[in-house]
């Protein structure tokens, strides 16, 4: 099966997971203002989401920068995020701290150098950009801090389908706000590793001030926001000055809005692969694989 269809399968079988999930028990809050989140690419936004929904209570960090300051997770719970659980970093941080492993393989040498493992689902069997898993990683950091209900994924699904069915052009600048900037960090990695494109992610107000003296006439802004007499501004001075603007109808219940923002993203870079006639993701043939493998 070429990874572009096996993506595709993941992406919809995101629907089944969610009506079977079964949400983690949240941690009191006085255990949370002792809890760290870690994790690299993917798994680093789904630590990030853990953060943000915990109001601040619990942190996320790079689990590099967790082996190198080892004061950072001192007398912490540290929570590793990572699907194969074989990312080098985490596993030499995880010998450091009182580390649970959140991976789809109980016996990787993750698993076997933290205290605890959390299990998620393994995905569809085909190695490929991660949607199923982030996903299912991202609600188990996240329950670990609040109570959540899973919504209806169905109507969520169609709705990110049909917002997705649009076109980006030039360069990719993702904008999210307290709740959506990891999702947009996630949304930066599928366009990297499915596409192989130019993304960026950024904060709202942060775009104004930075990444917006590089965008070109061309380029494409993804607002993962509801929609504000803010974000209403900057789309008109955008449009303005030539550059696309995509702003889907972000739902406000901050769980439905994870869904629905995780899945649109998935489905926005599936459609561009799919009328570029890609069969194989980026990440597959990338000369820079081998690299991250390594690290």
């Amino acid at each position: 099966m070429d990874t572009i269809t096996a993506y595709e399968l993941d992406i919809e079988s995101q629907t089944g997971m969610l009506e079977s999930y079964r949400p983690q028990r949240p941690l009191p809050a006085k255990k949370q203002k002792n809890t760290v989140f870690a994790g690299s690419g993917d798994s680093l936004a789904a630590a990030m989401l853990a953060e943000r929904h915990s109001g601040g209570l619990a942190r996320a960090a790079d689990p590099l920068e967790l082996y190198r300051n080892p004061g950072i997770a001192e007398s912490k719970d540290v929570y590793f995020v990572s699907v194969s659980g074989n990312t080098i970093s985490n596993i030499r941080a995880a010998k450091r701290t009182n580390s649970t492993a959140i991976t789809s393989d109980p016996a990787s040498r993750l698993a076997r150098a933290s205290g605890s493992v959390i299990t998620v689902g393994p995905g569809c069997g085909t190695f490929t950009a991660g949607s199923v898993t982030f996903l299912e990683c991202a609600l188990a950091c996240v329950s670990l801090v609040r109570r959540i209900r899973v919504p209806r994924s169905r109507a969520i699904f169609n709705a990110a389908r049909l917002a997705a069915r649009t076109r980006t052009s030039g360069r990719v600048f993702i904008l999210g706000s307290y709740h959506t900037y990891p999702l947009a960090m996630y949304g930066a990695a599928k366009f990297y590793e499915v596409l192989g494109h130019d993304a960026h992610y950024t904060r709202m107000e942060q775009f104004s001030h930075m990444e917006l003296f590089c965008a070109d006439k061309g380029d494409t802004v993804i607002i993962l926001e509801e929609k504000n007499p803010h974000n209403r501004e900057l789309r008109h001075s955008l449009k303005k000055a030539g550059i696309k603007t995509i702003q889907p109808d972000v739902p406000s219940a901050k769980i439905p809005q994870l869904v629905y923002c995780t899945v649109f993203l998935q489905m926005l870079v599936l459609y561009e692969a799919k009328r570029l006639k890609l069969s194989e993701c980026h990440f597959v043939t990338s000369k820079m694989r081998k690299t991250s493998n390594d690290m």
